[in-house]
């Protein structure tokens, strides 16, 4: 098979996976689609459980109340959906893998989805419901604590990034031994300067108050820990460099 043919058969097979996905995204969207209006509901729960007796999220524009429901089935869809569309992914590029490298990206893939899900969970019940307590508390007396139920889906699903990205820290911990880069030693030695990291990335990624900072950047640091053990079982010995 000449070069260009193998390429255009690597773009037909690339563009049934990318078509399968979308097809799998688009029926569990159809599905989501009747009870867009409750997903949303339990979304705000976190929210709507802190505020005053009374207390409601409002819509500022005309077309909000529709499509904010709409886009959070959406996003939804794509989150149930990602397991397909993940194993539609990896169909794609392990045949051209290696078998150590098959034994290595699977798990790391699995994990790494995994860790975000946990992530996101951490975010719902534990993160929000102290982020909302914390503001509708610190309210000065007589404002009436309200939001834009579109803002407040960019704020959770913000949240839900930055959390989810920050799980990643042992699979990024694992990544680095394996390929050689670092020694398990070296991490160890660095502790200090990553609980300080994770302390700023905690400061620039949530809000400000303290207690949704040291809920990131605390995980962070256990997660660093983790990931140092993790790695330390199936670390391969860094090359040295000969003088």
């Amino acid at each position: 098979m000449s070069t260009q043919q193998a390429l255009i058969a690597h773009l037909i097979e690339l563009r049934v996976r990318v078509t399968h996905a979308l097809i799998a995204m688009l029926l569990v969207f159809v599905c989501l689609f009747p009870w867009a209006a409750d997903l949303y509901a339990v979304l705000a729960q976190p929210l709507l459980a802190k505020l005053p007796q009374g207390g409601q999220m409002i819509a500022t524009d005309v077309t909000t109340p529709f499509f904010v429901p709409v886009k959070l089935a959406m996003m939804l869809a794509f989150l149930i959906a990602l397991p397909y569309i993940l194993l539609q992914a990896w169909k794609f590029v392990a045949p051209g893998l290696y078998a150590h490298e098959k034994r290595l990206l699977l798990p790391l893939i699995v994990a790494s989805v995994l860790l975000f899900l946990t992530g996101m969970a951490f975010v719902y019940f534990a993160v929000l419901p102290a982020v909302f307590g914390f503001v509708t508390a610190a309210a000065p007396q007589g404002v009436a604590v309200m939001t834009d139920i579109d803002k407040y889906l960019s704020f959770v699903l913000g949240m839900f990034m930055a959390f989810g990205f920050a799980f990643q820290v042992p699979v990024a911990v694992v990544v680095m031994v394996h390929m050689g880069w670092v020694g398990t030693a070296k991490l160890r030695e660095a502790r200090p300067y990553v609980i300080v990291g994770a302390f700023v990335v905690g400061a620039i990624l949530t809000p400000p108050d303290i207690i949704s900072q040291f809920m990131l950047a605390v995980p962070m640091w256990l997660l660093y820990e983790a990931g140092i053990l993790v790695a330390h079982r199936m670390a391969r010995p860094v090359a040295k460099v000969v003088s």
